[in-house]
C-alpha cells in the first residue's frame, strides 16, 4: 500500500471567458505521510490556487487528486466539506478565530461539527491547548491573546480532528521573527512527536528552508524540487536557473 498522502495528476485549474488563463498547467506532485513540505513562488505564480486544490477548497478544470488513495478531484460540495472536517486542517495567515468564543470554544468547534461528544471534544481541545501551550489561557478571547498566541490556538484548532494533513497559508506572514521561529518549533516539534503531515505555502524564505522539502511554482507550473539531505538540500529536476535569488539555500547535489 502506497505511503503517498495526496498524489496530484496533470493538474490544471482555468479561467477565464475567451481570454484562457491557467493558475495551474499540468501540476504532478506526490506528498507522502509525516512530510513538512513548503510551497514557494511568487505572488500570482498559482500557489493558492495549488492550496485551494490540495485543501478540496476548489475542483480542478482537468487532472485528478488523490487523498489516501481516493480519487477526490470532483467529490460533491458535501462530501468536500465532510473531508475538509476530518482529513485536512488549515491554519491561515489571519488566524480566522471567532471573536466571541474563547480559545477553548474555538478549538472545540471542528470536533463538534463533527458531532463529537461535547464533553469528549472539551477534553481534546484542552489537551491539544496544552500541546501548544495555552492551557492557562484557555478561557481567553482572541482579543485578549496576542498574534502569536492566536496562532498557536489556530494551530490547535487544526489538529482538533487528528487531519491527515495541516495545510499553513502564510501561516507566519503576520508574525515578528521570534513568534515565527516559535510556531515553527511548535510545528516541527508536532512534525516529529505525531508524524503529522504539512504543507505550508508561504512567501517566508526562512521559514522554507527549515522544512525538509521544498517545491517552487512559477506561472502555474512546478519548475523545481528540492530535498533536505545531510544538512543542506538535494536538487531535483531542473532548478538551476530557478535557484539564483530564488532561494538562499546552497544545495548539496544536483540529481536528475
Amino acid at each position: 500500500m502506497s505511503d503517498d498522502i495526496i498524489v496530484l495528476q496533470d493538474l490544471s485549474k482555468i479561467y477565464g471567458n475567451g481570454v484562457e488563463v491557467r493558475a495551474l498547467d499540468g501540476v504532478s506532485l506526490k506528498i507522502k505521510a509525516g512530510e513538512f513540505v513548503a510551497i514557494v513562488g511568487p505572488s500570482g505564480s498559482g500557489k493558492s490556487t495549488l492550496l485551494n486544490m490540495i485543501g478540496l477548497l476548489d475542483t480542478p478544470s482537468l487532472g485528478q487528486i488523490y487523498l489516501k488513495g481516493i480519487d477526490v478531484s470532483r467529490a460533491s460540495p458535501e462530501e468536500r466539506a465532510r473531508l475538509r472536517n476530518q482529513e485536512l486542517g488549515f491554519v491561515f495567515q489571519y488566524h480566522h478565530l471567532i471573536p466571541e468564543f474563547s480559545a477553548l470554544e474555538n478549538v472545540m468547534m471542528p470536533l463538534l461539527i463533527a458531532k463529537k461528544d461535547k464533553s469528549q471534544a472539551r477534553e481534546r481541545a484542552i489537551e491539544l491547548l496544552e500541546a501548544v501551550g495555552l492551557a492557562d489561557r484557555k478561557d481567553s478571547l482572541p482579543s485578549q491573546l496576542s498574534g502569536g498566541q492566536n496562532q498557536r490556538v489556530a494551530v490547535a484548532r487544526a489538529l482538533a480532528n487528528g487531519p491527515s494533513i495541516v495545510i499553513g497559508d502564510e501561516l507566519t506572514g503576520n508574525l515578528d521573527t521570534k513568534t515565527s521561529d516559535l510556531i515553527y518549533n511548535l510545528l516541527r516539534d508536532l512534525n516529529r512527536k505525531i508524524n503529522q503531515t504539512f504543507i505550508l505555502v508561504t512567501h517566508d524564505m526562512t521559514l522554507a528552508e527549515k522544512t525538509d522539502r521544498i517545491l517552487r511554482i512559477v506561472d502555474g507550473k512546478m519548475v523545481c524540487e528540492m530535498r533536505r539531505k545531510d544538512g543542506g538540500f538535494v536538487t531535483v529536476d531542473n532548478c538551476e536557473a530557478e535557484l539564483d535569488g530564488a532561494l538562499h539555500v546552497k544545495p548539496l547535489l544536483h540529481v536528475k
